[in-house]
C-alpha cells in the first residue's frame, strides 16, 4: 500500500486502522511497521503515531550512490555463480523486458523487475548484499511508482533491464557491470527530471 501509493506520503496511520483494513491482528501489524521504519518507509512518533515517510529527492539521490556500489557487486556476483538453470532464468527475464519495452507495458515490467531482483539476490549467494537490496528496494519501487508516468519512460527502462539481465544470463561480468551502471544512471537522471513534476 505504501509503495503503490495507496497510503500517501506524509499520511498519519494508525496499528488499529491497519488491523481492521487487513484484517489481521495488531501485533503483526506492529512488527510490520518496526520493518517499515527500519527501511525508511514510516517514521513511528512516540506517543503521537505512524507517519508514511515523505519522499525526498536528496534523499533518494543518496540512495541511488549505495544502490550503485551494492547493485555492481550483487550483478557481477550472480553472473560468476549462476547456475545453468538460473542462467536460463535470467535469459527468459531479459526477453521478458524487452517484451515489456515494445509494448510499454507497465505492469509487466514491475512483475518482472521484481522476479529480477528476486533472482539477482538469490543466486549472487551473498546474505549481506542481499540484506541491503531489502532495505533499498521498496523505497526506489515507490518513487518510480510516484513519478514515472510524469519524467520515466518505461521503454529505456525496461530496455536497460533487458541489458542487465542477459549479461548475467551470459556469464559477463564486465558487462553486468556495465549495464548496471546504464540503469542507475538513467535512475539518477529520472530522479533528477521528477524536481520539475507534481505530485
Amino acid at each position: 500500500m505504501i509503495v503503490q501509493l495507496e497510503l500517501r506520503p506524509g499520511a498519519a496511520i494508525s496499528e488499529a486502522e491497519l488491523s481492521a483494513r487487513l484484517g489481521i491482528g495488531r501485533t503483526p501489524v506492529r512488527e510490520a511497521l518496526q520493518r517499515l521504519a527500519r527501511e525508511h518507509l514510516v517514521q513511528i512518533l512516540p506517543r503521537r503515531g505512524v507517519l508514511v515517510s515523505e519522499l525526498d529527492i536528496k534523499r533518494q539521490l543518496r540512495l541511488l550512490e549505495v544502490r550503485r556500489e551494492v547493485e555492481r557487486l550483487v550483478a557481477r556476483f550472480a553472473a560468476r555463480r549462476a547456475t545453468e538453470a538460473e542462467r536460463k532464468q535470467f535469459a527468459d527475464l531479459a526477453r521478458e523486458f524487452m517484451t515489456a519495452a515494445k509494448t510499454k507495458d507497465q505492469t509487466r515490467f514491475m512483475r518482472a523487475d521484481k522476479a529480477f531482483n528476486d533472482l539477482s539476490v538469490r543466486v549472487a549467494r551473498n546474505e549481506f548484499a542481499a540484506g541491503a537490496m531489502g532495505l533499498m528496494h521498496g523505497l526506489s519501487r515507490r518513487f518510480w511508482f510516484l513519478h514515472h508516468r510524469q519524467a520515466g519512460d518505461i521503454e529505456s527502462m525496461a530496455s536497460l533491464h533487458g541489458v542487465l539481465a542477459k549479461a548475467i544470463a551470459d556469464g559477463d561480468e564486465p558487462g553486468a557491470a556495465k549495464a548496471l551502471d546504464a540503469l542507475i544512471d538513467y535512475t539518477t537522471a529520472f530522479t533528477r527530471e521528477t524536481v520539475s513534476t507534481d505530485f
